[in-house]
């Protein structure tokens, strides 16, 4: 099985990957195989509403850039890690305009990311951190995904590269996140010959003009 975790902070070091670590660690002590891949130094731009990821249901997005690579690792992987900061009480730019095209184009071609295990970590100096998890739990939730827990919401803080290992309880909650999601990710796993999955079903749209 593997995982591919995403760090959304500009530092590839930073507080947001050392969060990812400890989950990681976890997960590779279960024989689960991590990626860690470094979203928030490149100039991604964000979806420009065009739809044609739906017209052409190609897996890409027209805008050709890393995206496209790591919407097929998302893909293939079993688990996905969805790791940021909190800039403005608020997911990092970057790392927003990613997700938003990733689970467009993800949606648009029948939920490629559907039944896989997902998570979401956050790094904070000191307020936000709740809100940016929620935030990032949108993506997870809409795509269908399923989501191990911790014993508090996955939020560490530090301010300084490194700090968050000082937080012995956000240190905690990675760390049972990590093996939450291990076990997790071995039910669906091992559940595949004996439970099938619900159906998959057609999407309704609504709008609220009468």
């Amino acid at each position: 099985m593997k995982v591919v975790a995403f760090n959304g902070s500009p530092k590839k070091e930073g507080n947001t990957y050392h969060a990812i670590k400890i989950v990681a660690e976890e997960l590779q002590r279960e024989g689960i195989d991590v990626e860690i891949v470094h979203v928030g130094d490149k100039p991604i731009r964000g979806c420009i509403a065009c739809g044609m990821c739906y017209k052409n249901k190609n897996e890409r997005c027209v805008i050709d850039d890393e995206v496209n690579v790591w919407i097929q690792k998302m893909k293939e992987a079993d688990g996905i890690i969805l790791g940021s900061p909190v800039y403005f009480s608020s997911i990092a730019g970057t790392m927003k305009a990613f997700l938003d095209r990733a689970f467009y184009v993800a949606s648009a071609n029948g939920g490629l990311f559907r039944n896989k295990v997902g998570a979401s970590v956050v790094a904070v100096r000191r307020s936000g951190g709740v809100a940016t998890f929620n935030q990032l739990n949108n993506y997870i939730n809409y795509a269908e995904m399923l989501m191990p827990s911790s014993n508090y919401w996955n939020v560490i803080h530090g301010a300084k590269p490194g700090e968050v290992l000082q937080d012995e309880e956000g240190v905690q909650i990675m760390r049972i996140l990590g093996k939450n999601m291990a076990y997790l990710l071995k039910l669906v796993e091992y559940g595949k010959e004996k439970v099938k999955a619900s159906e998959k079903e057609k999407k309704i749209y609504t709008n609220f003009i009468r």
